[in-house]
């Protein structure tokens, strides 16, 4: 009897689906607190940075550690972990008293969302071990679905006048609660791997010996990055120019969770590297597409084609490392999801940033930016003799960014503005909450140059998509004179 008809793998993979969108609802939700936990705690930007960080390498961090391990602790161990993850790191956020617990809660999340990745991956390959892209596909709807469905539930509560983190927070807690009691009492089956008797010895040769993993391995960093990085900068970057961001990102990842239900009927048609081939296609060319945004119908139509490119990378790369090294088992899909999360964490998302501060100063106006930067130097000084509690506080690095900005300024021959100093200087004196006018100016300058040094950097990146389609269309042209895609047989 096939695994896929075992009597318990429905009710297994529709655990593992609540358990991803608790993962993707904790994505949500985190990035939704940020602000309020700022202000609440008085962070630093520095302490909001890790513990929004904490959602990235904690990830992975358990992904890479656990994921090995399946075979030896089980499945049903690791999602008993994850279950406690999600429901003790939001509660030691809900009831914290400063950065600490903040920090230690956000981690624990982390670690829980990762250990789904690395337990639910194989799980799925093994109850479906002769339909592992199409269900890998199918699991993997609920990561964008569930951040639809945390953002807009934090939406309808900031629109019904609730403005709680902590029920935010609550949130998570309930898919969680809801995997754990799908969960109860199940059996879970030994990973395809060990059920074939598989050493571990032997599934480290599979995955590390073979040159098609680390052509794949690579090729997730690049597919992950191309995904994951802009989406975390799209918000921003529209914001930063008029456009409402957070609901360009819910589109792309709603279409994202749509198209992710007909991977079986598409898969079937092009194989998966012929649908990579085309994702990759369709992804770069949606991502330069938005470097070219200036409007909110352009951004949909340009999000649409992206939407469209990168909603089948990572299930897809997924699908097919199960299928073309099955001995592999959890560590070669471990190490994949891995990659993924690191790369698009600590090298796309940074670059973006980067490119984004490079390309901005030349949209800054010389004359009328030194202007600002004189005005904030000279005026909140003295809003900070006026000012009551922490504004003070809040004052100071715009006056201290300003002066440093200007001194600077001053000593160029041609008085040409400092980088990044004097978006830097803008960025404090905006972030001040000071209700004056040079606020206003600062921010009409900044806004128009962020935003177009974020899509400038889209444009940076957009042709790394190119290497996927040659290595992508390699792939289904050889497997095409060899008669067509064939997965690999234990």
């Amino acid at each position: 009897m096939s695994k896929s008809s075992n009597p318990n793998a429905a009710r297994l993979f529709l655990g593992s689906c609540l358990a991803l969108i608790a993962t993707s609802v904790a994505f949500a939700v985190i990035g939704d607190i940020m602000g309020t936990l700022k202000t609440q705690f008085v962070l630093t930007n520095a302490q909001v940075g890790m513990i929004g960080g904490a959602a990235l390498w904690g990830f992975t961090v358990s992904m890479i550690a656990l994921g090995p391990l399946c075979d030896a602790l089980g499945m049903k161990r690791l999602l008993g972990f994850a279950f406690v993850c999600h429901l003790v790191g939001p509660l030691i956020m809900i009831f914290a008293n400063g950065f600490g617990m903040l920090f230690a809660g956000a981690l624990i999340l982390a670690l829980g969302n990762g250990t789904v990745e690395a337990a639910c991956n194989p799980l799925v390959a093994t109850l479906y071990p002769n339909n592992k892209t199409v269900k890998l596909n199918q699991f993997h709807v609920w990561f964008p679905g569930g951040i639809v469905i945390g953002g807009l539930l934090c939406f309808a509560l900031s629109q019904l006048g609730n403005h709680s983190w902590q029920l935010r927070l609550v949130l998570v807690m309930i898919p969680a609660l809801i995997y754990g009691i799908l969960f109860i009492g199940q059996s879970f089956p030994a990973t395809e791997r060990v059920q074939s008797g598989i050493s571990f010895g032997g599934m480290c040769k599979a995955t590390f010996l073979r040159p098609f993993f680390w052509v794949m391995f690579l090729c997730m960093g690049i597919t992950a990055s191309l995904e994951l990085g802009p989406n975390r900068w799209i918000p921003a970057i529209l914001q930063a120019g008029g456009m409402h961001g957070i609901l360009v990102l819910v589109y792309i990842t709603g279409l994202m969770a749509v198209l992710r239900q007909f991977a079986g009927s598409i898969v079937h048609r092009l194989s998966p590297p012929g649908l990579l081939c085309i994702s990759a296609i369709l992804g770069g060319l949606g991502l330069y597409w938005l470097s070219f945004a200036e409007s909110i119908g352009m951004a949909i139509a340009a999000a649409t084609v992206f939407a469209l490119g990168v909603c089948f990378f990572w299930p897809t790369m997924l699908g097919v490392v199960a299928e073309r090294i099955p001995k592999g088992g959890a560590l070669a899909l471990a190490l994949m999801g891995g990659m993924g999360m690191l790369a698009s964490g600590m090298i796309a998302s940074p670059m973006i940033g980067s490119a984004a501060d490079t390309y901005l100063k030349e949209k800054l106006p010389q004359a009328e930016t030194t202007a600002v930067l004189e005005q904030i130097a000279a005026t909140f000084p003295q809003l900070q003799a006026e000012a009551e509690g922490n504004l003070g506080e809040d004052l100071q690095p715009g006056i201290d960014s300003a002066n440093a900005a200007l001194a600077k300024i001053q000593a160029d021959p041609n008085g040409a503005l400092p980088h990044p100093d004097t978006a830097n200087a803008l960025r404090a004196a905006i972030s001040s909450g000071v209700d004056d006018p040079v606020v206003a100016q600062a921010t009409d300058i900044l806004n128009p140059a962020d935003n177009y040094g974020g899509r400038m950097s889209f444009r940076l990146i957009a042709p790394f998509a190119i290497i996927l389609v040659v290595v992508f269309g390699a792939m289904y042209l050889g497997d095409k004179r060899k008669g067509g895609y064939k997965a690999e047989e234990i």
